[in-house]
């Protein structure tokens, strides 16, 4: 067990790298994309040290007791686990459902439509324009790791993403004037598919009306409109009940 090494610094957007704050989505880095973990930090008191320390030495990776080290990178009190890992490009499937996010703007919401999302089997999640970055461990905190089962790629604009994907693929903007009221008998059926959501305050523009087949979640007036992390689960849960959970079988 190494006792010495340089302190981590509190996250920033420019960083190579990122951190897990918090014992679950630390074990999920290890699990899943040890060969982007770099080390894993752990408070004297964590109970779980001994498990930490067997998946740290199976995955090759520093694990490090180290108080101060958790409280340079973490805001939270009581965060008696944190690991560091590299970030690495993700890589969507032509041949997978995906959700398109335009311009995210909540880290809490891309975290938790993160987790969401791999929880119904999409893993392809495709990020246009400049919103909220998946790498902060807000986010990553508020995906309870899921980032790390996930295929995250980001485009500049959603005509570079259609460059890619267009062909042959469904589309199905998510709109407060969509021209389709979603429900499990209207869910459209199709074999690769985009749903497509936009920014939390703004939507998506008008423009999307012309791609694809435009939907509405039905809602009464008493709100202007659904959280963007909850519209993504309805959407999501019903096309995967009707079209069926990709990668069931997947172990990641």
């Amino acid at each position: 067990m190494e006792t010495q090494r340089e302190l981590p610094k509190k996250y920033k957007k420019e960083f190579s790298h990122s951190y897990t704050l918090g014992p679950f989505p630390t074990f999920e880095l290890l699990l899943c994309r040890p060969e982007s973990a770099e080390a894993v930090y752990f408070e004297e008191s964590f109970t779980e040290r001994g498990k930490l320390s067997e998946a740290c030495r199976a995955a090759g990776v520093p694990c490090i007791c180290s108080k101060r080290a958790l409280e340079r990178i973490s805001s939270k009190e009581n965060c008696y686990a944190a690991g560091v890992f590299r970030k690495y490009e993700g890589r969507l499937s032509p041949d997978m459902p995906h959700v398109a996010l335009v311009c995210p703007s909540d880290m809490g919401n891309l975290g938790t439509i993160l987790r969401t999302l791999r929880g119904f089997g999409i893993r392809d999640l495709a990020l246009v324009g400049n919103g909220a970055d998946v790498w902060n461990p807000k986010v990553v905190r508020a995906s309870m790791g899921a980032l790390f089962r996930m295929e995250v790629e980001s485009f500049p604009e959603f005509s570079d993403y259609l460059n890619r994907f267009g062909e042959g693929r469904s589309l199905y903007p998510f709109m407060l004037d969509g021209g389709t009221v979603l429900t499990p008998e209207s869910c459209p059926r199709a074999d690769r598919y985009t749903l497509i959501f936009g920014n939390e305050a703004s939507g998506l523009p008008p423009e999307f009306q012309n791609c694809g087949q435009s939907l509405f979640i039905d809602q009464t007036d008493a709100v202007d409109s659904l959280n963007l992390a909850v519209s993504v689960a309805i959407g999501s849960y019903l096309f995967t009940q009707k079209n069926g959970r990709p990668g069931q079988a997947e172990s990641k």
